[in-house]
């Protein structure tokens, strides 16, 4: 269901673009706007993980600097039947955490100071199973082509009036043409956050699945959203565009879902692991956690 949803957003947020390229230039402006996002999203896709991590400051460990969090993230890989991602720690103090990469063979997961200091090591292993989730569902890919597909409708909406606006045969007029410079943005905003929302869902569905536990992951979302509305996230404040790639939205933003919300409500989540939790047993916990 939610990779249908998925889906639909996406082919909407298609459709959207598209048809603006139409309206402001015609069959030419629709093939023209469809290449440009193209290439966009191919240069994104490509360099998407080198550019988030170096704009959080991330540091890349290993076994020899970070054996029992490089340990966790092997056998939690291991368990989701995927590669074994690289792994790098953000210096904030925050807790918080994410995932970035083209595909499962070429990704990262980076935790925070804050996230190993504050939390027990079961709520660490069920948030790098959620990050893990993200990586084997191809969200990474997801989200890079939404946010490029939802910054380049804002780019050409802004032209829109400078293209447009003075023809005569323009079907929308003046008026018009202001009204799609302001809602053309805002529906691919919507359409994002929307995609956003439902990727983090099945995120934690899967994440409960490959630790076993979902209740170390409830916990963990309840812990995690707590601290974050208290402690800043300097370089998450300073790059707003990333804030959809952390396990919990790091700009202390309300606990409620919003309309612009990138994140579903954390009670929202913590209610759906724990309905997980009593549909059936456990899987029994093993792990360099325990």
């Amino acid at each position: 269901m939610a990779l249908v949803k998925t889906g639909l957003l996406m082919a909407g947020l298609t459709a959207l673009f598209a048809t603006l390229g139409l309206l402001l230039g015609g069959e030419a402006g629709a093939i023209l706007a469809l290449a440009v996002a193209a290439a966009m999203n191919l240069w994104t896709w490509w360099n998407s993980d080198r550019m988030v991590l170096s704009m959080h400051g991330a540091r890349e460990v290993d076994r020899r600097t970070a054996p029992e969090l490089v340990d966790m993230v092997r056998d939690l890989a291991g368990r989701a039947g995927m590669p074994m991602p690289r792994v790098y720690i953000l210096d904030t103090d925050q807790p918080n955490a994410f995932a970035t990469g083209r595909d499962p063979a070429n990704a990262a997961v980076a935790v925070t100071q804050g996230l190993l200091r504050a939390l027990p090591r079961e709520e660490v292993a069920g948030v790098i199973a959620h990050e893990l989730a993200h990586i084997r569902n191809r969200d990474t890919l997801i989200m890079t082509v939404t946010a490029t597909f939802a910054g380049a409708i804002s780019l050409l909406a802004n032209f829109a009036l400078f293209f447009r606006g003075d023809d005569r045969n323009n079907p929308l007029g003046i008026l018009g043409t202001l009204a799609l410079m302001i809602l053309a943005p805002l529906a691919a905003v919507l359409v994002q956050m929307a995609i956003s929302r439902t990727r983090e869902y099945e995120a934690d569905r899967l994440g409960a699945e490959i630790c076993g536990q979902p209740l170390w992951l409830a916990a963990a979302l309840q812990r995690i959203e707590a601290l974050a509305q208290r402690i800043d996230n300097h370089a998450a404040e300073r790059n707003p565009a990333t804030a959809h790639m952390f396990i919990v939205n790091p700009l202390h933003m309300h606990a409620h879902d919003r309309l612009f919300a990138t994140h579903p409500s954390t009670a929202n989540r913590v209610a759906a692991l724990r309905r997980m939790a009593g549909a059936r047993p456990p899987q029994p916990p093993r792990g360099p956690w325990r």
